[in-house]
């Protein structure tokens, strides 16, 4: 029996998607150096609506205990990937108080980008900004109903439309809900990523 193929969303098919639900025909080719300006407006409304989404932070781009180390200058360098960023633990062991300045790490207790101070660097816990075609489908399909309600919004003016698109929209952001909190394995205790707790269970009392 053949295998069923299923093609995952890209940039195109998103930016398609989104014509499509404004009635406007789908394109071919590149969407980064399109030359059609509704559909570069279109394009950067993807986009916008991708960083948004990201910069709330979620479990598939949330990384904690990452080691930067500073160059030769003393100096550490963040990426433009990193949407947030803080300490790791800064909340227990406030030695730093960090933000991105002019692309380095800048502490705002010593005002100062300069850490010679350290010697194995320091840990941070960031936020990182992931390729759109790298993403769980289910928030791909998000930000792709996101942009279609700012694109008929915006674009159309279509009052019906942009109501029934922000239901969609709605939607699928319950769907992404139910996704972080099934992948995340989040806790009210607060526990460490490498423990876990194992509730009472009554069930096994009545299986002795």
């Amino acid at each position: 029996m053949a295998s069923t193929t299923i093609d995952t969303e890209t940039e195109l098919s998103a930016v398609n998607a989104i014509l499509g639900a404004i009635g406007q025909s789908p394109i071919t080719g590149s969407v980064a150096n399109n030359a059609n300006p509704e559909v570069a407006f279109i394009y950067n409304m993807l986009r916008d609506a991708n960083v948004d989404l990201q910069s709330e932070g979620w479990h598939f781009n949330t990384e904690k205990h990452v080691n930067y180390k500073q160059d030769t200058n003393n100096k550490i360098a963040v990426g433009n990937d990193v949407l947030k960023m803080d300490v790791t633990d800064g909340w227990a062991k406030r030695h730093y108080d960090v933000v991105k300045r002019n692309g380095y790490l800048y502490d705002k207790y010593d005002h100062t980008d300069d850490w010679s101070e350290l010697t194995d660097g320091i840990d941070l816990d960031i936020v990182r900004l992931i390729a759109f075609e790298d993403l769980p489908e289910v928030f791909k399909r998000y930000i792709i109903y996101k942009a279609s309600t700012r694109a008929a919004t915006q674009l159309v003016g279509n009052p019906q439309l942009a109501k029934l698109l922000a239901q969609q929209e709605a939607l699928a952001r319950a769907t992404v809900m139910e996704y972080e909190c099934n992948q995340g394995n989040h806790s009210m205790f607060g526990l460490p990523e490498d423990s876990n707790y194992n509730a009472y269970q009554p069930w096994r009392s009545l299986g002795r």
